[in-house]
């Protein structure tokens, strides 16, 4: 007898018959010697003995993706009216992320504009920028000077530490133990857990850095004192933005202010000025047939994008008219060759090293960013009112139209700042500014002086070939002249990355070297 079910099989029964057996035979006859189907009464069934499953839940509603929230770590005054005024401490609610510069955002009255991504910080993220106490970019030496100028019993800062994502806890004591006033450099270690806890003292765990300073603030517990007091560099600068605004690179020459001559370069004259007659910037006038125009014009936005603390910020050009200006941030000091110079014999070793690190930092941002500066020396590199050293002019020398400074063979052609590769065969790369950035340690070392002072570039290349290196400053130790060394290494491949070099640097800085 061929039977089947004319219903479906779903939730567990026969829908027609209610038979919970999924072999079961069919309830339904079908005869094929009738017309038609034979329908048989389905069983009579006990209804309480299958209970309905109840229906599925209703899906909720997608939840909202959550607003991000940042604080504003310095003040920022708008310079267009798409932009919007930060707040020192302030919170503010990100809108777009269109330009990894430039960040559209929401006040608490509900305004709207462009805020510069580099003046605020995540308020969940685990940035510690919101902290009075915690030094961003801030090596062991300058950590040292500004607590000893404190001169405060328990004055601490947190910094990062020489390994990259670590942090060390900068202490002052008055009175070390034997009654003598000391700085001690505590790194703040990370248990190896699943949930990752931070301790100064093993018996004292905490899930956050923060919560590790406050209960420090209150307790020795193993440290040489309480941490009494946050010590922090006087005026945190703000930071360079990409530009005065957003999307803004081309600059209107009426709003500059043209003011003493600062000095002149390979393009010409530069100038202190205004831009609004409120902003300090260091305008370039290039001279007409000095550079390769319209491809330099092409090339500033991109350069525009390239934004660190140790580089020195582009904001924009004046292409409207000749001629051709180029507007930068002013870094007081001026250049980092005369600044040593000037200064000859009043520099610590530290404050050497430091100069370094901050130039090996600069580079280090251009090297992940794919950019070749071609010509770095002490020379394009400044220095501003805190000291801090900046690399400047990157790129630049592929516009210089002046055939002495192209041309290896040409009198004014930086054959001392040169690795084999580029005064023989003109191949720059990162690992070409490397070997001048070993040259730029010896300027700095040297306080100033002039690389192979008394030889001709012809000679210079005939030595570089033969195998002579620069001689070892008074002023460096072996550690530091090891790492000039690694620099000079005749191949390219045999260099060290700026990354590298920079942990190396670090690592001397710390004293861990």
């Amino acid at each position: 007898m061929v039977k089947y079910h004319p219903k479906f099989w779903t939730d567990g029964i026969y829908q027609c018959c209610r038979q919970t057996e999924k072999l079961a035979p069919g309830c339904e006859k079908y005869n094929l010697f009738e017309n038609g189907l034979k329908t048989l009464p389905a069983p009579m069934l006990d209804k309480n003995k299958f209970q309905r499953r109840p229906p599925p839940p209703i899906p909720p509603e997608e939840e909202k993706e959550e607003e991000e929230i940042v604080v504003a770590m310095y003040d920022f005054q708008p310079t267009e009216a798409h932009d919007l005024r930060l707040e020192r401490g302030q919170e503010y609610t990100i809108i777009e992320k269109n330009d990894i510069h430039w960040w559209k955002a929401r006040d608490k009255y509900g305004s709207k504009g462009y805020i510069p991504s580099n003046y605020v910080t995540g308020k969940k993220s685990n940035s510690l920028d919101q902290y009075e106490w915690y030094c961003r970019n801030l090596n062991r030496s300058k950590a040292e000077q500004l607590l000893r100028n404190e001169d405060k019993e328990g004055g601490f800062m947190v910094r990062d530490s020489s390994q990259p994502g670590l942090y060390t806890v900068s202490l002052y004591a008055k009175f070390g133990g034997e009654g003598l006033s000391g700085i001690r450099h505590y790194h703040i270690k990370e248990t190896m857990t699943s949930q990752k806890q931070y301790y100064l003292a093993e018996k004292h765990l905490f899930g956050s850095i923060p919560e590790l300073i406050e209960y420090h603030k209150h307790n020795a517990a193993g440290l040489v004192t309480r941490l009494r007091y946050p010590v922090t560099p006087k005026t945190k600068p703000s930071p360079a933005t990409a530009g005065f605004s957003y999307e803004k690179w081309e600059i209107n020459p009426a709003e500059l202010t043209f003011m003493r001559e600062l000095g002149s370069g390979l393009f010409g004259v530069v100038r202190l000025g205004k831009w609004r007659a409120q902003y300090k910037v260091a305008i370039k006038a290039i001279r007409e047939g000095a550079m390769y125009e319209e491809d330099f014009i092409e090339e500033a936005k991109v350069m525009m994008k390239l934004t660190h603390p140790k580089l020195v910020q582009l904001y924009g050009v004046c292409t409207q008219q000749r001629p051709i200006y180029i507007v930068t941030e002013f870094m007081e000091h001026g250049c980092l060759l005369n600044f040593l110079r000037q200064r000859r014999g009043h520099f610590s070793k530290d404050g050497l090293l430091t100069m370094c690190q901050d130039v090996c930092e600069g580079m280090e941002y251009l090297e992940k960013n794919s950019f070749i500066h071609r010509d770095l020396a002490a020379r394009n590199c400044l220095v501003n009112e805190t000291g801090v050293v900046k690399v400047s002019d990157f790129g630049m020398t592929r516009y210089v139209l002046d055939d002495q400074y192209t041309s290896s063979s040409g009198a004014k052609f930086p054959v001392k700042w040169c690795p084999p590769e580029v005064f023989n065969y003109s191949r720059f790369s990162s690992k070409s500014d490397v070997w001048s950035f070993g040259v730029l340690m010896w300027e700095v070392f040297t306080e100033g002086k002039m690389p192979f002072e008394t030889n001709t570039n012809y000679e210079v290349v005939t030595m570089i070939s033969q195998g002579h290196r620069l001689f070892r400053p008074k002023l460096a130790s072996k550690n530091i002249y090891d790492v000039m060394m690694l620099c000079w290494h005749e191949k390219p491949e045999g260099r060290p990355t700026f990354q590298e070099l920079l942990q190396r640097i670090d690592a001397i800085a710390e004293g861990t070297a």
